[in-house]
C-alpha cells in the first residue's frame, strides 16, 4: 500500500468521524424538534412560556413551565454566586501564587471533582447538605433552591477554576514584569494587570460553569425539593427544567399531551444552553485574537 493511499484512508476516517458527530446532533435537534413542538398545537407558545400552572395529568391538563425556567436560572444563579468568586480566586492562587509542586498537585485535585458522578453529588447533598441546611436555618425540610445551588456550585468549581487558570497562565510574563518593575506589589500586579488582561478568558470559564449548571439533571433531582412554584426565596423548593424531564418522562405515554410538553420543555433548555456556549465561544474566540495580537 502506498503513502498517498495510507493518507487518503486516514483523511476518509478522520471525515467519517467529523462528520458523525454533525449527523448525531442534527439527530438530536430533529428528535427534539419533531417531539416538542406538537405540544404548541394544544398550549400557544406564550401559556407554554409563560404559563406558571403545571399540571399535566389533571383532567383539564395546564401545561406553563414558568415556574421550571425561573427554577433552573434561580439555582443556576445561586450556583454561580458561589462558584465564581471561589473559582476565580482558586485559579489566581494556582497560576500566580502557588509553587510549581503545588501547582501540579492542586490543578489535577480540583479538576478530579468534574469526575465524580452527579448522582454522588446528589447523594451528598441529601444526606449531609440538605440536613446540615433545614437545622441551619430551622426550615421544615432541607431540599431546597439553596442546597441545590451549592452542590451545583461545587460541580461547576473545576470549571470555572481550570479554564481560569488556563487564561491566567496564558497572559505574557511581561505583563506581570512590567507591573513589577515599576514598583506595582504582587498583589497590585494580580488585580490590577493580569485579571483584567485575563478578563475574557474568565467570563468564558464562567458562562461554561452556566451552561454546565443549568443542563445538570441529577443532584438538582435529588437537593431541590422538587416544588413547580414560583418561589422568591432560595431557602424554599425550587424544580428546574432538568428534574422535571427526569421525574416525569418515565411515567407519561408516548405520544400524548404530557409526552409532548416534556420535549418542549428539552426544546427550551436546548436552546438557552445552546445560547450560552455560543456566547462563551465568541468571548474565547475574542480572548485569542487579543492575545495574538499582543505577542
Amino acid at each position: 500500500m502506498s503513502r498517498r493511499t495510507r493518507e487518503m484512508i486516514v483523511k476518509t476516517i478522520l471525515l467519517f468521524a467529523a462528520m458523525s458527530s454533525l449527523v448525531f446532533l442534527g439527530g438530536i435537534v430533529v428528535v427534539l424538534f419533531t417531539q416538542g413542538l406538537p405540544i404548541l398545537n394544544v398550549v400557544g407558545i406564550k401559556d407554554f412560556l409563560f404559563g406558571t400552572n403545571w399540571y399535566p395529568t389533571h383532567d383539564i391538563p395546564e401545561f406553563g413551565i414558568l415556574p421550571m425556567i425561573y427554577g433552573s436560572l434561580l439555582i443556576t444563579a445561586g450556583a454561580l454566586f458561589f462558584a465564581a468568586p471561589l473559582g476565580i480566586l482558586s485559579a489566581l492562587f494556582i497560576a500566580e501564587i502557588a509553587p510549581f509542586w503545588l501547582k501540579e498537585t492542586m490543578k489535577p485535585i480540583v479538576e478530579l471533582l468534574a469526575g465524580i458522578p452527579s448522582v454522588v453529588y446528589g447523594l451528598f447533598g441529601a444526606l449531609i447538605v440538605a440536613p446540615f441546611v433545614q437545622k441551619l436555618f430551622n426550615l421544615p425540610t432541607g431540599l431546597t433552591a439553596f442546597s441545590a445551588a451549592l452542590i451545583l456550585g461545587i460541580m461547576v468549581l473545576p470549571t470555572v477554576t481550570s479554564i481560569g487558570e488556563d487564561a491566567l497562565t496564558s497572559i505574557p510574563k511581561e505583563y506581570r514584569e512590567a507591573a513589577l518593575a515599576v514598583g506595582a506589589t504582587k498583589w497590585e500586579t494580580m488585580t490590577k494587570i493580569t485579571l483584567p488582561a485575563a478578563a475574557s478568558g474568565i467570563s468564558t470559564a464562567l458562562i461554561l460553569g452556566i451552561g454546565r449548571a443549568i443542563g445538570e439533571t441529577m443532584a438538582v433531582l435529588m437537593v431541590a425539593g422538587g416544588s413547580p412554584r414560583i418561589v422568591f426565596s432560595f431557602l424554599k423548593p425550587a424544580r428546574a427544567m432538568t428534574s422535571t424531564i427526569a421525574a416525569e418522562m418515565a411515567e407519561t405515554v408516548m405520544g400524548s399531551e404530557h409526552y409532548f410538553a416534556l420535549f418542549g420543555i428539552a426544546i427550551v433548555l436546548f436552546v438557552m444552553t445552546l445560547g450560552f456556549n455560543l456566547i462563551a465561544d465568541n468571548i474565547s474566540h475574542r480572548f485569542h485574537r487579543r492575545f495574538t495580537a499582543t505577542k
